[in-house]
């Protein structure tokens, strides 16, 4: 199976780095012009020369936080870029802290970026770009914190679990449109984000015990790959799943 994108125009937010910069590299590789969208002005600068290199890519500097630019931003993008084809949200964060600790500073931070700009993020594209073409595909990144408990991470959790229902009510809405919305849901990934709590041997233990598959954490790249796979037609008649990449933990 060949997966292209050729002459399809792909938008990945938290494009600067981690999984998002993996999709939007994996994307131009396979022939889409990517629509980078990033927070940061010079990590999004780096990030968008280096998938240059590999195809056509544009960055877009925006904080999906900003809710009121997110419709400004994809129109630019359809005038620069094209009519857009993929979106992929990626866009995320996390404050670790036990349940009992978290205050309402910490809540809305996790949840604004997480669920309420992802779904203006999808509402923005889908309105404007691919229910007046009846086409399109979403790609939502959910996390297995979306389908099971997880320590530290009552937001999180929240956070996830609402990006795993809006995929799942986005899929029956849009189906008419024609547009496929599903979300992947990795285990812990090795970024920039991860990294901190990773460091500590114990919590790393942790994880590592309850991942049967090599007992080991998932790439950027294996993440990529199954999100350039439900973007394609390869998956058009797949809609509303999350789809774990997760070595196995959510078996269990």
């Amino acid at each position: 199976m060949n997966i292209t994108f050729d002459n399809k125009v792909a938008i990945v937010t938290g494009g600067s780095s981690g999984i998002g910069l993996a999709c939007a590299e994996l994307f131009a590789a396979s022939g889409a012009k990517v629509a980078l969208i990033a927070r940061q002005p010079e990590r999004l600068a780096e990030a968008t020369k280096k998938v240059q290199e590999i195809g056509v890519a544009q960055g877009y500097q925006l904080d999906v936080t900003d809710v009121p630019q997110i419709a400004p931003t994809v129109r630019r993008i359809r005038r620069e870029l094209g009519e857009v084809d993929i979106l992929v949200c990626n866009a995320g964060t996390n404050i670790p802290k036990l349940a009992q600790d978290i205050t309402e500073v910490d809540w809305d931070a996790v949840l604004t970026v997480n669920t309420k700009g992802l779904f203006f993020s999808n509402q923005a594209v889908a309105t404007q770009s691919m229910i007046p073409r009846k086409c399109g595909a979403i790609v939502n990144i959910g996390s297995i914190m979306g389908l099971v408990g997880g320590p530290k991470r009552a937001h999180y959790c929240a956070s996830k679990g609402g990006v795993t229902q809006l995929t799942r009510q986005e899929a029956i809405e849009w189906a008419p449109y024609n547009i496929r919305v599903n979300a992947v849901a990795p285990t812990f990934v090795l970024t920039g984000m991860t990294k901190g709590y990773l460091d500590d041997p114990e919590f790393k233990t942790y994880v590592l015990d309850k991942i049967p598959l090599h007992h080991r954490m998932v790439t950027v790249d294996e993440v990529a790959a199954a999100v350039c796979f439900l973007a394609s037609d390869a998956a058009s008649m797949i809609t509303g799943i999350i789809l774990p990449v997760d070595g196995g933990w959510t078996a269990q």
